[in-house]
């Protein structure tokens, strides 16, 4: 084989997966736009996801900045020597990296440290089988922390929210992957895709999970009562009313595909790999001979072209409309332009439901920053500041001046343990990110007087557009996703979802779903 042609076409498929959306992918995302109300947030949050879509594809950037775990799945014809395929999979990886198409994501657990080229042990994964075909079949998943995170597995017979007993049988499954979309609220960037595994062991399981999200989000699954299960929630999981970005909605999810295995008498596991909207999955046939790519999968069909709408979906996302409520009551929603310092007053003006429009200086701080302000003091004033829940995909110029490829917000709920403390011992009085914050959090933004902001998650080049400059950066030794970024923003849009009132919409959809999932509970599949 000519291994040179083999990684260059490695890294064109790795380029490709982190920029361009699956033909599959968007006719989903279409049909879910197209079903949605407007003037509701979750409209709002799909215009500005199809609008995002776009961006990737004029600018061959990452469509979210997370870039995720790369999963290979090989399959090789016998005699084709895997471990020339690796290496060269590695030296691709370490390319587009450079080349800013993936963020480094490669993290030593043990001491934190970032390798900065997306290598590391276990990182990528590479998995091969042999098989008798006689070309290389190559399969890549790009599948970010976000909605990684919020990956489940359940153990039968189980006590579950809103749905009580599920049992050893078809009906307890039902149950478990009912739950398992209503347990992912906003936090893994909804509506999403769903592979289910029922059987095998912990490990197998989520394998085989995983493995449900390599097939095409239009297959019909061979065995009839797994078909039957998929339609049913597809079906019903959008009858719960999560929506896009969890904010309430008419869909929730956009693809659901089950697989199954033996088991051991003694354990019956259920395990869900959950995907966010931005499905970054491709693959390739590959020459044997010559390592070129023969073919690209998963862009069958007809392509969906965003660009033409463009135009209304950014006059929608500007319309203090596009963010009113989805319910039947009336709502007071406004637009409010927020320029830091920010005062307690000009905060507590602010209730669930209003649209802040920031122009001027944000500073990124994720788990490392958090964690490290927890006991250390701030290189900066952050008094009256915006900390942006953010882990960007960064390049460096010639001139030595950093320019932003991909920034939109990372999930939030991780930052609980630490983010009430530390608005209140620095005097930050936002805080934006995806997916909401829990009850800590929310009581701190009632007592020191702070908003949370929702994003729209894996918007990275709709936000990376509001991102004028680079101003600076520390605790660059935290690696690029986790310093603490000084950016200069203009016209940086995003609802005020937790207030200083004591008001949360995401604790309300949380509820309003879990009534909705109780009406589940009654057996279905005998």
């Amino acid at each position: 084989m000519n291994i040179e042609k083999f990684q260059e076409s490695m890294y064109n498929l790795i380029v490709e997966t982190s920029t361009n959306l699956p033909s599959d992918v968007r006719r989903a995302i279409k049909r879910a736009k197209e079903l949605e109300n407007a003037g509701t947030r979750s409209a709002m949050s799909l215009a500005t996801i199809t609008n995002n879509i776009t961006m990737a594809d004029e600018n061959v950037s990452p469509i979210c900045q997370d870039t995720g775990l790369p999963t290979f799945k090989i399959k090789t014809p016998v005699g084709v020597n895997q471990i020339q395929l690796k290496e060269a999979i590695r030296n691709a990886m370490i390319q587009a990296t450079a080349d800013g198409k993936m963020r480094p994501n490669a993290v030593d657990s043990l001491t934190g440290k970032n390798s900065g080229d997306n290598l590391g042990f276990g990182v990528p994964v590479v998995k091969f089988e042999q098989w008798e075909n006689d070309y290389i079949d190559v399969r890549l998943i790009l599948k970010g922390g976000g909605c990684e995170n919020k990956n489940i597995q359940y153990s039968l017979p189980c006590e579950l929210e809103g749905l009580g007993k599920a049992g050893r049988d078809l009906d307890g499954i039902r149950k478990c992957i009912l739950h398992s979309v209503y347990q992912a609220q906003g936090q893994g960037c909804s509506a999403g895709f769903i592979g289910v595994g029922i059987g095998g062991d912990r490990s197998s399981g989520y394998d085989l999970a995983k493995e449900q999200l390599f097939r095409s989000s239009e297959d019909v699954n061979s065995n009839e009562d797994l078909r039957k299960l998929e339609e049913y929630i597809m079906e019903t999981a959008n009858e719960l009313g999560i929506g896009t970005m969890g904010f309430g909605g008419e869909t929730t999810l956009l693809g659901c595909k089950i697989g199954v295995m033996h088991r051991i008498p003694a354990s019956f596991f259920v395990s869900v790999a959950y995907n966010c909207w931005a499905f970054r999955r491709l693959g390739v046939k590959v020459d044997t001979e010559t390592g070129a790519i023969q073919e690209w999968l998963y862009q069958e069909g007809e392509k969906v072209d965003f660009a033409a709408e463009a135009e209304k979906e950014a006059a929608a996302l500007q319309s203090a409309a596009a963010f009113e409520a989805d319910t039947n009551k009336e709502t007071s929603s406004r637009e409010v332009v927020l320029n830091a310092p920010i005062t307690e007053e000009k905060i507590r003006e602010l209730k669930v439901g209003d649209v802040v429009h920031i122009t001027g200086r944000m500073y990124t701080g994720r788990d490392a920053i958090h964690k490290h302000l927890s006991e250390n003091d701030s290189p900066v004033d952050l008094n009256g500041q915006i900390i942006y829940h953010c882990g960007p995909v960064m390049m460096k110029d010639a001139e030595g001046n950093w320019h932003v490829k991909a920034a939109g917000p990372t999930t939030s709920i991780r930052e609980e343990p630490y983010q009430g403390d530390i608005m209140k011992k620095f005097g930050i009085r936002a805080v934006i990110g995806k997916g909401g914050m829990g009850p800590k959090t929310l009581e701190a933004l009632k007592e020191h007087g702070g908003v949370y902001l929702n994003a729209i998650g894996g918007a990275a080049q709709y936000y990376a557009d509001c991102i004028k400059s680079v101003d600076g950066v520390d605790f660059m030794e935290f690696g690029i996703p986790e310093a603490m970024w000084h950016l200069n923003v203009e016209g940086f849009t995003a609802v005020v979802t937790m207030d200083s009132h004591g008001n949360s919409l995401h604790k309300d959809v949380a509820q309003s779903s879990l009534e909705r999932l109780a009406q589940f509970k009654e057996p279905v599949f005998k």
